[in-house]
C-alpha cells in the first residue's frame, strides 16, 4: 500500500482487514492486490490517460493476467472520497473502506454501468453487503 498518510480515517490494518475479507469472501485464492492513494490531479491525470475522462475519479482498479494467482492494483483518491462521504453523510474512513471494497470486486471481475443505475447494480449490492458485515473497521 502506498502514501497511506493519503488515507486519513482509515488505518493500514483495517483496509488490509477489508482486502483480506472481500478477496475470502469472494473466493480468491493466491492473490496479490496493492493499493495506492492518489492526490486529485495524479488520479485525474491517471483517469484521463486510462479511460479518456478529463477528471479525478474516487477509484480505479485493474486486474491484471498472472497464471495462478488474482494480481490486480486499485488506486483511490481519498479528496473525492471525502467529497462523496460528505455527500452520502458518512465518515471519511467509511468512504475509503467502500472504494477498498469497490476496488476488490473490479479486480475479481465484477463491473457495473457507469450511468446513474450503477448503485442499483449487482456489484454494488455486493459491495453493500461486504460494507454492512465491515461495519467498524474504518474507525480502527
Amino acid at each position: 500500500m502506498t502514501n497511506p498518510e493519503e488515507a486519513r480515517g482509515v488505518s493500514t490494518p483495517a483496509i488490509r482487514r477489508t482486502l483480506t475479507a472481500v478477496l475470502d469472501g469472494e473466493r480468491v485464492g493466491a492473490a496479490s492486490v496493492s493499493i495506492t492513494f492518489l492526490s486529485a490531479a495524479k488520479m485525474r491525470a491517471l483517469n484521463r490517460r486510462t479511460f479518456g475522462r478529463d477528471n479525478a475519479t474516487d477509484v480505479i482498479a485493474f486486474s491484471l493476467p498472472h497464471p495462478g494467482r488474482m494480481v490486480g492494483d486499485i488506486y483511490i483518491c481519498p479528496a473525492v472520497a471525502r467529497r462523496s462521504a460528505r455527500e452520502r453523510r458518512v465518515p471519511d474512513g467509511e468512504e475509503l473502506i467502500r472504494l477498498v471494497v469497490h476496488g476488490i470486486l473490479h479486480v475479481v471481475g465484477h463491473d457495473h454501468p457507469e450511468d446513474g443505475k450503477r448503485s442499483t447494480a449487482p456489484m454494488w449490492k455486493v459491495q453493500e453487503q461486504y460494507m454492512q458485515a465491515l461495519r467498524g473497521l474504518a474507525r480502527q
